[in-house]
């Protein structure tokens, strides 16, 4: 009785030390498999090249250009219509408030339908394309270049802040001719010089694929190949000096010759009615300047505080000029 027990006992020890010896040995068999599997996966995907990752905008940048936006189109409304308005005579000036608010809508509506995508997009040396008429293809998540390497803002916001370039221009001119022609043919002029001149000389200007698209040589020459004709040859235009300021001022220059002088110049005062919201017009005009000037660096980062200092020294001459 005592052998059987013995051996009874003997047998199920070599069974279930047979038993732990398989469940130890089961897993090592998959795993061995497994890692011989993954290593030519893993080979595969080092070898082959690492994908950039998606340029994803800056909420700070977006912030600071949606600010920009405001300051500009505070510049025009009321601005720029005040600064005006206080220069005419009473009797024109709901007029010219009119004219610069009524410019101002009309550009910001043809901007959408035609002009931005003629002013910014791959074209020709002079023109854009049709590729984003009505703002086609562009979405939430579409972003613009800046000018830092790996720096985007969101499209809709880049296309917003050109648009208040492109309606101060044209307002810009109302004054060269004020109180000397219909309303209907300003808003004809403003269109037309809108779409054959402000355009093309933004695009010569102011296009380029930005510095994301350069990497060496041959890309540098492809960008360059692409963008606006006056950028190709070299010319810098941070804040519209080129595309807003000569270009209002010659377009102005040549309607005021071509309109002629005022009925009644030299034998009646002509003189401004309200010289308070002239002032309150060119204060309006000065702070929004902030926006028209550092916003055009399209990010917020260094170069926008000395705008800040240019500014205070502007504010400090005049005082100096005050005083004496």
């Amino acid at each position: 009785m005592k052998k059987f027990i013995a051996t009874l006992a003997l047998g199920m020890g070599l069974v279930f030390a047979h038993g732990v010896s398989m469940a130890e040995d089961a897993p090592a068999k998959p795993v061995a498999e497994t890692a011989a599997t993954a290593a030519p996966a893993a080979t595969a995907e080092a070898a082959a090249p690492a994908a950039a990752p998606a340029l994803v905008p800056n909420k700070g940048d977006t912030a600071w250009m949606t600010i920009a936006t405001v300051l500009v189109i505070l510049m025009t409304i009321p601005g720029l219509a005040l600064f005006y308005g206080g220069l005419v005579r009473s009797k024109n000036m709901l007029s010219v408030l009119m004219q610069v608010f009524v410019v101002t809508s009309l550009i910001y509506v043809l901007w959408v339908l035609y002009g931005y995508t003629l002013a910014f997009t791959a074209g020709n040396p002079f023109f854009g394309s049709f590729d984003k008429l009505f703002f086609k293809g562009i979405t939430v998540d579409s972003v613009a270049a800046t000018f830092s390497k790996g720096v985007v803002i969101p499209e809709f916001t880049f296309a917003a802040f050109q648009a208040t370039f492109a309606a101060i221009t044209c307002a810009l001119i109302v004054g060269a001719f004020a109180e000397r022609i219909k309303f209907s043919a300003v808003l004809a002029f403003c269109a037309l010089w809108f779409t054959f001149s402000y355009l093309p000389v933004a695009h010569m200007v102011w296009y380029w694929d930005g510095p994301d698209a350069i990497t060496d040589e041959k890309t540098l020459e492809a960008v360059t190949a692409a963008a606006g004709w006056l950028w190709a040859k070299g010319a810098l235009d941070f804040a519209g000096g080129t595309v807003v300021h000569i270009n209002a001022a010659v377009a102005g220059l040549v309607g005021a010759f071509m309109v002629g002088k005022r009925i009644g110049y030299g034998k009646e005062s002509m003189a401004p009615h309200s010289l308070t919201l002239t002032m309150v017009g060119a204060a309006l005009l000065w702070v929004g300047w902030f926006g028209f000037n550092a916003g055009s660096n399209l990010e917020a980062n260094g170069v926008t505080p000395p705008f800040c200092q240019h500014l205070g020294c502007y504010c400090g001459c005049h005082l100096g000029l005050d005083r004496r």
